[in-house]
C-alpha cells in the first residue's frame, strides 16, 4: 500500500502560474533594444523550462539566425542578460495569472499540514517577484530557484535537499510539474510525478515523459491526500 503523502513539491511556470505572456514581452523588449527580429509568444512557450538565460539564448539565436553556441560565445552576453533582467523584473506579475484552483488547493494542503516546496529553474529575483505579486510567499516551506544551488533541474539535488530538511522519504512525496524536465527531475530523485496538461513542455507531448499521472485540473491533486 502506498505511504501517506506528507510533502508536495511544485514547479512554478506552467504549473502554478501562467507566465508566458510577460516573459515573451520582456524577451521582445530585449530584442527590440538590440535592434533584431522579434519572436512570437508560441516560440517563447516552447523555450520555457531551463531558466530565463537559456530562453534568451534561444531567442537571440533565432532572431540572428545563428547557432546557440555562437550566442553563448558573445562577449556582450552578460550585458544582454542584464537588459533582459531589467525588462522582465519590471513586468513580473503584470500579465501572469494563477491557473484555476491553484490557491484553493494550496490552502487545502496547508490546512492538512502537508509540507510544500517550490523547485524552479527560474532565477530567484523573478521567483520572489512572482510569488509576491500573486500572494503565494506564505505557502512554501522551502523555495529553491535556478540560482539557489550549483545545480538545477533535472538534477535531483533540489528535491533531495527538501526531503532531507522535511525528514520525509521519497515515497511519502510527489512532484507536480508540467514538463519533461520536471518528470526527469522527479525520476532522478525516485519520486512520483504528476504533470499538468496545460503547461509548457517545449512542444513535446507529455506522454513521452511517462509521468505517474497527467492532470488537466489542479483540483485533481486533492486525490493525493484524501
Amino acid at each position: 500500500m502506498p505511504k501517506k503523502i506528507k510533502a508536495v513539491l511544485f514547479d512554478l511556470d506552467g504549473t502554478l502560474i501562467e507566465t508566458v505572456s510577460e516573459i515573451a514581452l520582456a524577451t521582445n523588449d530585449t530584442l527590440r533594444d538590440l535592434g533584431v527580429a522579434l519572436v512570437s509568444e508560441d516560440q517563447v512557450r516552447n523555450w520555457i523550462g531551463h531558466g530565463t538565460k537559456e530562453l534568451l539564448v534561444s531567442a537571440l539565436a533565432y532572431a540572428r539566425q545563428v547557432p546557440v553556441e555562437q550566442i553563448r560565445a558573445l562577449e556582450s552576453l552578460a550585458d544582454i542578460f542584464k537588459k533582459f533582467d531589467s525588462f522582465y523584473l519590471a513586468r513580473c506579475g503584470l500579465q501572469s495569472h494563477l491557473y484555476p484552483s491553484v490557491r484553493e488547493v494550496l490552502l487545502h494542503l496547508k490546512c492538512l499540514d502537508i509540507k510544500m516546496a517550490l523547485i524552479t529553474n527560474k532565477e530567484s529575483q523573478f521567483t520572489r517577484a512572482l510569488l509576491k505579486a500573486h500572494q503565494l510567499e506564505d505557502f512554501f516551506d522551502i523555495v529553491i530557484c535556478g540560482d539557489t544551488l550549483n545545480t538545477r533541474k533535472p538534477n535531483p539535488m533540489g528535491i533531495q535537499l527538501c526531503l532531507e530538511r522535511f525528514d520525509i522519504e521519497p515515497e511519502e512525496s510527489v512532484f507536480i510539474g508540467d514538463s519533461s524536465v520536471d518528470a526527469q527531475t522527479a525520476n532522478n530523485a525516485n519520486l512520483s510525478v504528476w504533470l499538468m496538461s496545460y503547461g509548457y513542455n517545449m512542444g513535446e507531448p507529455l506522454s513521452k515523459s511517462h509521468p505517474d499521472h497527467i492532470a488537466s485540473n489542479f483540483k485533481e491533486l486533492l486525490s493525493l491526500v484524501e
